[in-house]
């Protein structure tokens, strides 16, 4: 089916799909230099598309956005930074921290003069 047609079955208007296919939230076109046509597959995703932004109440470019994070992976570097740095995710400790750590702990439990013991 033609745009038109489509948007009307989704209760939007045809240049808000189009403003969807922009932004990428549409599976890509069958054919190179074919005119866009819908038919199941293409609604259902928009209707999910459309799911996701009212359950999460982001907007269309949020959406998309959060699409390129999870499949571009310079992108999803770039936002995990970012996310370290503001707090928001936590860098897991490495094991050579953890045994760093230990090692500091043993020292400050040991007195002065008093050797430790090995198992």
């Amino acid at each position: 089916m033609r745009i038109t047609e489509a948007a009307r079955r989704l209760g939007m208007s045809p240049r808000m799909l189009r403003y969807r296919e922009a932004l990428g939230l549409l599976p890509p076109v069958r054919e190179q230099g074919a005119h866009r046509r819908f038919g199941p597959e293409e609604l259902s995703a928009v209707a999910q598309g459309v799911e996701l932004e009212k359950r999460f109440d982001v907007s269309p470019a949020e959406l998309a956005f959060a699409v390129r994070v999870l499949s571009d992976p310079a992108v999803a570097a770039a936002v995990r930074d970012l996310g370290v740095r503001i707090g928001r995710i936590q860098v897991p400790r490495r094991a050579l921290d953890f045994e760093k750590e230990k090692a500091l702990r043993l020292l400050r439990t040991s007195t002065p003069g008093q050797t430790s013991k090995r198992a």
